[in-house]
């Protein structure tokens, strides 16, 4: 019998699909518990802006009353938002950096053949970079939370959870899409850059949308194509206990687009691993 045929007959139920999952969670978590400069980095780069680049423009770019905020706020309040996307961001692109390596030569290497459906297996790896994404966003509420950001009500930190939830699944899964697209290890930096830091400054994290458009209109129409922008706005409802109805629709609409994509690449048979001869 050959080792395909001894593979499709081996029983894979729910239960072991649960174990396999548990396995992979498990093991991103203890990567992210080892890896500490990780969890540092990934809270130094939004408190750098939370800090320095927010208190230098507190004066000047305030913001005026605007759904969900119920009064004027204070520029640091505006992007915070913003800042636990990004954190989700650059987690969903390290996650993706990690799964070309494993896909070479670590563990998923092994996992993708193995008798578990590829499918579960990326939405396994996704779940677990989420995970740890949602972890770090917690974290730097806490320092945050020091600097006086904070909810209206104690209850903003439990409704944002499905926000960053699906927020993390949608940059996860764009950033596995990436991942099948890169055969070399080096040339994922430098696709992280085309990709990060474009969304991330053209969308409404650090300004509003209509002061946007009042400076450069197609600048404004690149931020509402960008969905990194309702990914921000989702949160930023969210954590202020309300619901962005077109934001939550674009996010989820874009989720599965990305990951059903991502899996489909991930195919031998048809997606772009066969193409390039992985």
């Amino acid at each position: 019998m050959s080792e395909a045929a001894f593979a499709r007959e081996r029983p894979f139920g729910w239960p072991q699909r649960l174990i396999c999952l548990y396995g992979i969670v498990w093991r991103e978590s203890l990567r992210f518990l080892h890896q500490r400069e990780r969890f540092i980095s990934a809270l130094v780069r939004p408190l750098v802006w939370l800090f320095i680049f927010a208190a230098g423009f507190r004066q000047t770019l305030g913001v005026s009353i605007m759904p969900p905020y119920d009064t004027y706020v204070l520029y640091e309040v505006y992007i915070t938002p913003g800042l636990m996307a990004m954190i989700q961001l650059f987690n969903g692109m390290q996650s993706s950096l990690s799964m070309v390596y494993d896909r070479e030569m670590g563990s998923m290497r092994m996992l993708l053949v193995s008798p578990a459906p590829r499918w579960f297996l990326l939405t396994s790896k996704l779940i677990a970079g989420v995970a740890v994404s949602i972890l770090q966003v917690y974290a730097f509420l806490v320092v945050a939370y020091f600097w006086e950001i904070e909810p209206p009500t104690w209850w903003g930190y439990l409704t944002v959870l499905p926000a960053l939830a699906l927020s993390g699944l949608m940059l996860g899964a764009l950033g596995m899409l990436l991942s099948s697209l890169i055969k070399q290890l080096e040339n994922f930096a430098g696709v992280m850059n085309f990709v990060i830091f474009p969304m991330f400054f053209a969308s409404s994290a650090l300004y509003p949308l209509w002061r946007v458009q009042q400076g450069s209109p197609w600048l404004a129409t690149v931020c509402r194509i960008n969905p990194f922008t309702y990914s921000v706005e989702l949160i930023r409802f969210a954590f202020y206990g309300q619901v962005n109805w077109l934001a939550l629709a674009v996010v989820a609409g874009c989720t599965a687009a990305f990951l059903g994509a991502a899996i489909i690449a991930y195919d031998p048979a048809r997606g772009m691993l066969m193409r390039r001869g992985g």
